[in-house]
This record gives structure tokens, sequence and C-alpha cells, in this order.
């Protein structure tokens, strides 16, 4: 009870403060929350490892980018984290060694990742970094479960619809294997992050409402095993009746 009163007036109180906020820093109005705070949000771009200093909280968006959409062949050229405060860190794997000790024990760590499309970016992490991460929430599978009144679970869709925010999708196709990545290919990277806290709580209040919780949980809980099954070559549908 106490969470379900309290938490809409902190929302409300956060806006009124905001309203008047962008009234004498003259924000324009149609400036969002999470946009102005995106505008305020540092990027921090890492070489081939996570600096030692670098603290995250235990709830950690993710997302990743590659050369292409086939693990085994394409790389991994970038990994992008945001804590839902603070700066965002991106790592940029130049060498594509991946001797990165640092990020190895965060991705190791009992911390829980949001991703979205978790399958891909869990494929490529082991293949290329060896590590299966424990703790993970996927937003594509939460949202194919509680938004079945939609047809489009991409980001940028839910992005849309919960937070009334359009963002480009411009870069998602370019050569993240530039060791000099241009300032658009920054800021995307850094995009593909920013919401997830957001969405993860708008999706855990449509799956609480439709009882349908515990199913998200138990299909994410399986991402482990369909990753080691796409790595291993069976790449179709094991459940499926047809060959």
């Amino acid at each position: 009870i106490l969470k379900y009163s309290i938490w809409p007036k902190i929302l409300i109180l956060q806006e009124v403060l905001w309203f008047f906020s962008s009234y004498l820093l003259n924000i324009p109005l149609c400036t969002s929350l999470k946009q102005a705070n995106s505008q305020a949000m540092q990027t921090i771009l890492h070489k081939n490892d996570l600096s030692e200093d670098v603290t995250f909280s235990n709830l950690i968006a993710c997302d990743g980018e590659m050369g292409g959409l086939n693990v085994k062949r394409d790389k991994l050229f970038l990994l992008q984290f945001y804590d839902g405060s603070g700066n965002c860190h991106i790592v940029q794997f130049v060498d594509q060694k991946y001797n990165a000790p640092n990020l190895i024990k965060l991705l190791s760590s009992d911390k829980t990742f949001i991703f979205h499309y978790a399958r891909h970016d869990l494929a490529a992490i082991k293949h290329d970094l060896g590590v299966m991460i424990k703790n993970v929430y996927c937003t594509k599978i939460a949202s194919k479960i509680a938004r079945t009144y939609a047809q489009g679970h991409g980001y940028r869709d839910l992005v849309r619809e919960f937070l009334n925010i359009d963002i480009s999708k411009k870069q998602q196709s370019s050569d993240w294997s530039n060791p000099n990545l241009s300032k658009q290919q920054i800021e995307y990277a850094a995009t593909d992050v920013l919401y997830l806290h957001d969405i993860k709580i708008k999706l855990d209040e449509i799956l609480l409402r439709q009882n349908r919780e515990s199913l998200a949980k138990a299909c994410i809980a399986f991402l482990q095993h369909r990753v080691a099954l796409d790595l291993a070559g069976f790449e179709n549908d094991i459940f499926s009746h047809s060959s």
C-alpha cells in the first residue's frame, strides 16, 4: 500500500518542480524531465576495458553494438552501461582482444542487467568475453507478454509509448568497427540504454495488473539456456512441431 500511495506523489512533485525550474532556467516546456536529464548526463568512452574507479548501482541498463547479426562471425565492438543516474559508460573494443578484467568482473557480478532483446546481447557477450550474465531483465520479452494489445515491441516503440519521446535509429546500421566513432554514433549508443529503467518500471506495472509477472520471469530465466542453444547451433525453435 505504501509503495502505490507514495510513488505517484513523488512523480507529481518531480514534474511540478521541473515546471518551475524550466521556467526559471528558460528551458522549453516541451522538453521532458527525462530529456533534460539526458542532456546533463555525460557519456564516457573507455578503450578496451572499464576504468577501475567506475562504480554502478545494482540495476544496470546494458546494450551492445556489433558488426552484424551473426554472433559467431560479427565481432562485438561496443558495450554501453547506465545505472539510471550519473553518467553513461561505453566500452569500445578497439583491438577485439577482449582483455577486459574490470568489465568481466562487472558482468560476472550479482548485479541485474536490463537489456532490450537480451538473447542477442547475451550471446555476443558469452561468445567474445566468455561470460554468461547471471541476472537479466529483457524488455522485449516483458513487452511481448505484457503488451498483447500492441504489434510493435521494439525499443523505439516502447520509448514512444511510455515516455512520449521519439528517438532516431539512423545510426543503427553504421560502421561500429571504426576506432574513431562519430559524435552521432556515441549519442545513439548512449540513447539505447538511457530509457531502459523507465521502460522496465512501466512493463512491470502492466505485468502485475495482468497477473503475468511470474510468466515473464520464467521466460527471462530461460534465456541462459536459449543462448546456449544458439551458440551450439540450435537456432530454430526446438519446441516447435515443425522441423
